[in-house]
């Protein structure tokens, strides 16, 4: 079997297939069917998404996320000293017309990774059950603080800042350990914040808050080396980027030039899912930070957003574009985000979905002769 980098891939969540939506709802809401039950009707969709991938010739796959209610809080909400709180319906967060549920991270107390926790198996399922390269998605360490009120954070030790940074480095890395422990050689993190720090208003939000959001930025990039550099030669960091993805919608806008250099040059990680398929997202001139090697950039010109189909020649141009800022061979392709980074989905149909995982393959055949 081939090892990854690949230059097909993805982000990671797919949407949620009726069944799943049906068994969670009767778990959670009727209170009508077992926990075992729900793993059941779970585990088929596994395997079907899987099958989905390997089938449009994606020679890395996930588990689409089908466990998971929303991408970051389950992650979050199985760590020691995290609590998912809910509140009243009109304190969700505000995306572009539209609020996420009212969910809210706390801190409680001291943060670690269990070494029980949840999505070790989820990755040793997913892995038993492709040919191809497994590979699992969990939210990057800023997500844990970007997301977290400071009203949220409970321990005295963690008013101290820098106390919180250092122990979430620390619960990562253990992270990073046992997920290469259960076999995992490719593990993604998205950290989405290091694009928001782009946006006008959620820099102006930060400061607000009293932090400086450059400041924020190269502690955000510290966090992330600390918690991989210790991984083992054979494993593979990748890390996503951009602006919201709620059934449809986004809640940021602006470039990465704030965070390129933090982004390529001080986190340590290989790959990098960036947001491009608006003009939201900036130009394209920050790729040019990516230093010559092995590191690489997946582009996000195609939309998971719409339904609306990319053409390859569309595609070709503006990788065109990108080479003139960062070499074609260090390039790859991938969808902008996830297909569903809360269990509703993005407004798409299955179809729309498969359409577009057929075209990140067939344009990394047409682009570099291989996927």
């Amino acid at each position: 079997m081939s090892t990854p980098p690949y230059r097909a891939d993805h982000v990671g969540s797919l949407l949620r297939p009726a069944s799943v939506k049906q068994a969670r709802k009767k778990f959670y809401d009727e209170k009508s069917i077992s926990a075992e039950q729900l793993k059941a009707v779970e585990d088929e969709a596994v395997q079907d998404l899987v099958r989905l991938q390997e089938s449009v010739g994606l020679k890395v796959v996930t588990d689409g996320e089908a466990r998971r209610s929303f991408w970051h809080y389950d992650f979050l909400g199985n760590l020691d000293g995290f609590e998912l709180v809910e509140r009243e319906a009109d304190k969700g967060v505000t995306f572009h017309g539209v609020k996420l549920r009212p969910t809210f991270p706390t801190i409680t107390g001291e943060l670690d990774f269990p070494d029980d926790h949840p999505m070790l198996d989820h990755f040793r399922f997913l892995a038993a059950n492709t040919k191809v390269t497994p590979k699992i998605s969990i939210p990057g360490p800023s997500v844990a603080h970007y997301r977290t009120a400071k009203s949220d954070i409970h321990p005295p030790a963690y008013q101290d800042v820098e106390a919180l940074f250092a122990d979430l480095a620390r619960t990562y890395a253990k992270a990073v350990a046992k997920f290469y422990e259960a076999g995992c050689r490719y593990l993604q993190m998205d950290d989405i914040y290091f694009a928001y720090l782009g946006d006008e208003k959620q820099r102006a939000m930060k400061q607000a808050e009293g932090f400086d959001p450059d400041w924020l930025i190269g502690k955000y990039a510290w966090m992330m080396h600390e918690a991989i550099k210790d991984r083992p030669a054979d494993m593979l960091i990748g890390m996503h980027m951009c602006r919201g993805n709620f059934r449809s919608t986004w809640a940021a806008e602006g470039g990465y030039d704030a965070a390129a250099d933090a982004i390529f040059n001080q986190t340590g990680v290989d790959m990098f899912f960036m947001e491009y398929d608006t003009k939201r997202a900036g130009g394209l001139q920050p790729l040019r930070l990516l230093q010559k090697g092995k590191q690489r950039v997946y582009p996000g010109f195609i939309t998971t957003k719409t339904g609306d189909l990319e053409t390859i020649d569309h595609l070709r141009r503006h990788f065109d574009e990108a080479s003139k800022h960062v070499d074609l061979d260090q390039l790859g392709i991938a969808p902008q985000c996830g297909f569903a980074s809360t269990e509703e989905g993005n407004s798409i149909t299955e179809d729309d979905q498969t359409r577009k995982l057929e075209l990140v393959v067939k344009t990394a055949e047409a682009i570099w002769g291989a996927a």
